[in-house]
């Protein structure tokens, strides 16, 4: 499908036009060069909504559009083999005031259409890669319940037996076992899918390159399997609760008011590092320490009283603590959530998630690039 439009750039200098996706942003087609006037513009087959830069172009500057200069703007809907467009001369300053608002508005609504136009592929991919992770091993399956445990136990050990950490008023034989491993609940979901996060886009470096692939969805995947690892966790925690307190406290049925916006938060923090690490390979190096100093500064094997009074105004603002305070009112304190609490966790998880989509969005134009 072609279209001829009329282009002059300026002396001595070339003509040329790409195309890109209007929703994603991606280049999905660049045409030849030219000394300018009637262009003929090929357009995408498949139906969607594209937008066409035609604009001066050199080997020394490059696109003419990029620095500011104006350029020829066709929007073209193709539905159905046919193309409705509408052209306009423009700049790229003049183009983002014009569609910010609604930039704005898609980014509200995008992460929700991508999660749910995939969920089935997201679903196969989180198996696989839980599947994948222990095949050809001895215990197999197995292993996804005995990680999370044999590292409960470890920490456990360590901070409850041989430092005997205890927190105040529950100094009892199961007390610092109970708070230490309910607070693990949230952590082990959050730090298993941002460990992992940097390197996926690498890992799966032939997705991106070769093929028409959702890129976003792999740190969902990340999330999600997380989740469910720590919902293996749980599993054994409620067992453990039982066999001391021979009950599970009914405000427990109040834990997805946390875990939604804990899913949130680990999507969009693992949105972020997934980016970022395809341009600094470093982060997947530093990454380990940074969630190892994030565990020992957020109390989930000391007590909160252990902290020094100058860093508590700042650390009592994590939202990871927050969460490990919430599940530890559930659980151990029989108290239904502080609302106003829930609130913020649920505000500066959606930041996150919003922000962690926006920037993997703005990047992922150049990951072929860079791979």
């Amino acid at each position: 499908m072609t279209t001829v439009v009329e282009f002059t750039p300026g002396a001595g200098r070339n003509a040329g036009w790409q195309v890109f996706e209007t929703g994603s942003g991606l280049c999905v087609a660049e045409g030849p060069w030219g000394p300018g006037g009637s262009l003929e513009v090929t357009l995408p087959e498949a139906d969607g909504d594209y937008r066409v830069l035609v604009s001066s172009i050199d080997t020394e500057h490059g696109w003419g559009y990029d620095r500011g200069e104006s350029f020829l703007l066709l929007e073209a809907a193709i539905r159905n083999g046919r193309a409705e467009i509408r052209q306009r001369r423009t700049t790229m300053r003049q183009l983002r005031w014009r569609t910010l608002p609604r930039q704005a508005g898609q980014l509200l609504i995008e992460p929700w259409q991508v999660l749910y136009n995939n969920r089935g592929l997201i679903a196969s991919m989180v198996e696989r890669d839980i599947r994948g992770r222990y095949r050809g091993s001895f215990g197999n399956m197995a292993w996804t319940i005995l990680n999370p445990l044999l590292l409960m136990v470890t920490y456990y050990f360590v901070f409850g037996l041989v430092l005997q950490t205890r927190f105040p008023g529950k100094d009892g034989m199961a007390g610092f076992p109970l708070y230490f491993l309910c607070g693990m609940l949230p952590w082990l979901a959050f730090s298993e899918a941002v460990g992992r996060a940097p390197g996926v886009i690498w890992e799966h470096r032939n997705f991106v390159k070769k093929l028409v692939f959702p890129v976003e969805i792999l740190p969902v995947n990340l999330a999600l399997a997380g989740l469910c690892t720590s919902g293996l966790a749980l599993i054994i925690y409620l067992f453990l609760l039982m066999a001391t307190r021979e009950r599970i406290p009914p405000e427990a049925l109040w834990l997805p008011v946390y875990v939604a916006p804990q899913l949130l938060l680990t999507m969009g923090v693992a949105w972020l590092f997934a980016a970022v690490g395809v341009y600094v390979r470093d982060l997947m190096q530093v990454n380990g320490f940074l969630l190892t100093l994030l565990f020992f500064l957020t109390p989930i094997c000391y007590p909160q009283s252990s902290l020094p009074e100058w860093a508590w105004p700042v650390l009592r603002r994590s939202t990871i603590l927050k969460l490990v305070t919430g599940y530890r009112q559930l659980f151990l304190e029989n108290t239904a959530p502080a609302w106003p609490e829930v609130v913020r966790i649920w505000v500066w998880s959606l930041f996150f998630f919003y922000l962690g989509y926006a920037v993997f969005r703005k990047l992922r134009k150049g990951f072929i690039d860079v791979m």
